[in-house]
């Protein structure tokens, strides 16, 4: 059964970097909004008639702390109306209509094996409520590596916590990658870091998030790499 609609306040709009904005969103109905990391909530837009038309999901980027308010992060996307729509239209003290928390792209039960969360752009999104989660709740886990791909340094999203992250976590590495500017970090996609670091250990859960091309191409290499379909699971974008 899909969750009911309900209003939610926008409390704050922040910049994160040109085209991509920060949205702390109120739900005054709820004392607490309960939800597990990676989850998303769907908002109904005013840019359609048909209600279908008007939907657009995006991943909650804050952690459950037991308030009731959230975090959205979302790019500006040319020609898409929904993103045009809460850049244009969407202030602080804007209500918004939305429903969730839904999704499975959770993390698994048990942290035994090493976890890959591999990402592009406002893919970090789902992980960055998962990696506060690991912080805060501390569960046994073994290895964590975020593989996140952008175009450049100032695209990176959330860098600063990120590693403030690196240093909490036990076994925690933040493996940022960049394919079109010089720097002192990786060089390049997201997909051969991964292929490096995992040199034969199957015994190993990936999750990935971002654009379907990112994704398609992910699976093909781990599944070529004899990963099981079964510990590859994703969240696509778009």
């Amino acid at each position: 059964m899909l969750p009911t609609w309900q209003s939610g306040i926008v409390k704050q709009v922040e910049e994160a970097r040109p085209g991509t904005r920060r949205y702390w969103v109120e739900l005054p109905d709820t004392d607490v909004f309960h939800f597990k990391p990676g989850q998303f909530v769907t908002l109904d837009l005013p840019i359609a008639e048909q209600r279908n038309k008007r939907w657009r999901s995006y991943s909650i980027a804050s952690a459950p702390d037991g308030s009731n308010i959230i975090e959205l992060i979302v790019s500006y996307l040319h020609g898409g109306k929904g993103s045009a729509y809460l850049f244009d239209e969407v202030k602080e003290g804007s209500v918004l209509t939305l429903r969730g928390p839904q999704g499975i792209f959770v993390l698994p039960d048990n942290l035994h094996n090493d976890l890959y969360l591999i990402c592009t752009g406002t893919g970090i999104a789902p992980f960055r409520s998962m990696l506060h989660h690991i912080a805060t709740a501390k569960p046994i886990h073994n290895g964590i590596n975020l593989i996140y791909g952008s175009r450049t340094v100032t695209d990176l999203l959330y860098a600063d916590e990120m590693t403030r992250l690196e240093q909490s976590i036990p076994g925690f590495r933040y493996l940022p990658t960049l394919s079109r500017e010089e720097w002192n970090g990786r060089r390049g996609y997201v997909h051969p870091v991964y292929e490096e670091l995992l040199a034969g250990n199957n015994q190993a859960t990936f999750m990935i998030c971002g654009w379907r091309d990112m994704i398609d191409e992910a699976k093909k290499r781990l599944t070529e790499m004899g990963i099981d379909k079964k510990a590859i699971h994703i969240e696509l974008y778009g």
